[in-house]
């Protein structure tokens, strides 16, 4: 695994601030078009930024050491979307990092496929149902596909004329100004979507745009054994498009706690509290576990704190395997003792018990 954060040479707790001025560092130095250019370590600075400097992918980053695939539009370098990063490099004049890469490498934005917007939701689960895993529907309000003319714009999809912007030909040449020289690049039509087509009718539902808000209802397979905190991402799902792919939606899982257990890994871990005479003496238990109640031995001579183990009776996991289920002694002692409790107990000490 690659660490972003030594390719910056920046601390993990480093600032928004200080990511995005070393990365300006390292950017200038080692563009090719500068004497000390280097085409590899240009594009893996570019790589590091464009999860660190990005507030959702740094988390992801942090907390798995990866970030989710399918987060950005898929062009650039490995599927990162490099024309995202429009940043001020002085003097006032803006740097857009895509530019760049379209004209050094020829991988910019007009040769990418267009993606819709990822979103995310929150989504709470009881306890056993992230053990063993749940089937849910959510409702999420999302720009969606228009049922009417199936994401097309058209009242007949087959009834377009040339797009007046682009001519037909479905790309608009901007030239731009940075610090690094003057830059021309081709950018997908805006009107006309990259198509070159615009309908000669549009679709009176969603007035020629192919997509809207609309509420979706969305059938959720939460797997066995999630944990709270984790992220589950269904793609395509996200929000939608018109002439490209939609984004993905991702689940944030917020699992509740239980009043008896407590999650250890696969394993789930209780307290037991027992009567004195049966720690001394032994005797059975009656326990809850994730699916029914069961009967526990509790063996004579239990210390207090000793944990006793049930196999198989834990968290599901991805094999099919369960963790075990850990319970922890507490002996229970009396605070006042029967005259006669207290003449056994005296002669249980006379014994050296």
């Amino acid at each position: 695994m690659k660490d972003y954060y030594a390719i910056l040479g920046v601390q993990k707790n480093a600032s928004d601030a200080e990511i995005k001025k070393a990365f300006r560092t390292l950017a200038q130095k080692y563009h090719p078009d500068k004497k000390t250019g280097d085409e590899a370590k240009f594009k893996e600075a570019s790589e590091a930024y464009s999860v660190l400097g990005d507030k959702k992918k740094r988390a992801e980053y942090d907390a798995y050491g990866r970030t989710f695939a399918g987060g950005g539009a898929g062009g650039g370098f490995n599927g990162f979307d490099f024309s995202q990063f429009q940043q001020g490099f002085g003097g006032g004049v803006e740097f857009d990092l895509g530019d760049i890469f379209s004209e050094v490498f020829g991988g910019g934005r007009g040769q990418s496929q267009r993606r819709g917007r990822d979103i995310s939701i929150d989504l709470e689960l009881e306890f056993t149902d992230a053990a063993f895993g749940v089937e849910r529907k959510v409702l999420v309000n999302k720009v969606g596909y228009c049922s009417e003319c199936e994401g097309s714009g058209a009242a007949d999809p087959k009834d377009t004329i040339t797009c007046a912007t682009c001519n037909g030909n479905g790309t608009v040449h901007e030239t731009r100004r940075s610090i690094l020289g003057t830059f021309t690049s081709a950018r997908p039509c805006g009107t006309c979507h990259g198509t070159g087509k615009v309908p000669k009718t549009p679709c009176k539902v969603c007035s020629g745009a192919g997509v809207l808000k609309r509420q979706e209802e969305i059938t959720l397979a939460i797997p066995a054994g999630i944990d709270n905190g984790e992220m589950v991402r269904l793609p395509g799902k996200g929000e939608a498009i018109r002439n490209g792919t939609p984004g993905d939606l991702y689940i944030k899982i917020h699992v509740k706690p239980h009043a008896v257990f407590v999650r250890s890994g696969s394993d789930i871990r209780m307290h037991l509290d027992v009567k004195l005479t049966d720690a001394l003496l032994g005797a059975t238990y009656t326990i809850p576990t994730l699916e029914k109640d069961i009967e526990l031995k509790v063996p004579a001579g239990v210390s207090h704190g000793e944990v006793l183990r049930i196999r198989g009776k834990g968290i599901q996991r991805a094999d099919k395997s369960r963790g075990d289920l850990l319970v922890a002694i507490r002996i229970d002692l009396p605070k006042k003792l029967s005259r006669n409790a207290r003449k056994l107990i005296e002669d249980l000490r006379a014994e050296g018990v």
